[in-house]
């Protein structure tokens, strides 16, 4: 029997190879806009971080989202993402 493939992705922050599921998506909209992606499906470049509010300050620290998007990010965007963290954290 064929084990299933489990995909890996890197996260932005540690740099880290890990599972997909246990990452969270940053994504980049066709509009620009930039939120979390808790589905993993929103249509959009995706960037992967992990649900660690250590690994999204050290995304920000080495501009690692700038380079995965290709745009500036500003530093509202990474306190709702960091908000956006801790609620789902609560949940």
């Amino acid at each position: 029997m064929q084990k299933k493939k489990i995909p890996m992705r890197q996260c932005v922050g540690c740099r880290e190879m890990k599972p997909k599921r246990e990452l969270l998506r940053v994504v980049r909209s066709p509009e620009g806009e930039i939120a979390l992606d808790f589905r993993g499906r929103t249509p959009g470049r995706g960037a992967y971080v992990c649900p660690d509010a250590a690994c999204l300050a050290r995304a920000k620290k080495s501009h690692a989202l700038e380079r995965a998007f290709g745009i500036s990010v500003p530093d509202e965007v990474y306190d709702q993402l960091s908000r956006q963290l801790e609620e789902h954290a609560d949940e």
